[in-house]
């Protein structure tokens, strides 16, 4: 295929998103990002010097003073935040339920938009988030929208903690995950939802290999890769 093509992915947290993403990334040899990370980063930011993350004034008061930066290291993405490594500290239940309200508001978006369809714009790439196929990126070539229940999200995003070092409950994952599912659709800008010419891959009953075919092969159809 002559000229970049880029692949949205959506759907809410715990699908298999990322890494779905990163292993078709790799296996196409082209740049994935997690724009989760981004608004996780601020999230951050907001949490460690004390800013409400649904006050929209304040935090568009300390946007200038924020410098968020993806950086690729042997193909996988790390996030950095005003010159600091931080794509460890920002995978916490309390930083994702920190990037569901931040994400929530309109300034944050807008100021985060530019960053995103700037690699669109340079590279063949896989995004996956949110909004990616409804308003990052409209126009792209595939879409696919991810989904599972909640339950099944829940103890696949407690066993990435657990291999991550960090000790939660099932309850206090499952609470996270419904949190953000209701936050993220109803919000008034750029809702989670499925673009209208996005493909469905539910993933509930699917093993790993299972949805990563399905993946691959939604996306075969979809984009000329020879």
């Amino acid at each position: 295929m002559n000229g970049y093509f880029s692949i949205a992915i959506d759907g809410p947290g715990g699908a298999g998103k990322s890494s779905l993403s990163k292993r078709l990334a790799l296996e196409l040899n082209i740049i994935y990002v997690d724009t989760g990370a981004i608004y996780r980063t601020l999230g951050l930011y907001c949490l460690n010097h004390g800013i409400d993350c649904k006050d929209e004034d304040s935090i568009k008061k300390n946007l200038p003073f924020v410098k968020i930066e993806i950086k690729h290291e042997a193909g996988i993405q790390k996030m950095f935040l005003n010159e600091t490594d931080v794509s460890n500290m920002i995978r916490t239940p309390e930083v994702s339920i920190a990037a569901s309200d931040v994400s929530s508001l309109a300034s944050v978006r807008n100021f985060l938009l530019d960053m995103q369809r700037k690699f669109a714009k340079e590279h063949s790439v896989v995004l996956d988030g949110r909004d990616i196929g409804t308003v990052v990126l409209p126009d792209a070539d595939c879409k696919i929208f991810l989904t599972a229940s909640a339950a099944v999200r829940a103890e696949r995003r407690l066993k990435e903690l657990k291999e991550k070092g960090i000790d939660q409950s099932f309850e206090d994952v499952l609470k996270d995950i419904e949190y953000r599912d209701y936050q993220d659709s109803h919000r008034k800008t750029a809702p989670l939802k499925q673009a209208d010419d996005a493909v469905l891959i539910d993933t509930t009953n699917l093993s790993f290999e299972e949805s990563y075919n399905k993946l691959l092969e939604v996306v075969n159809e979809k984009i000329n890769l020879c």
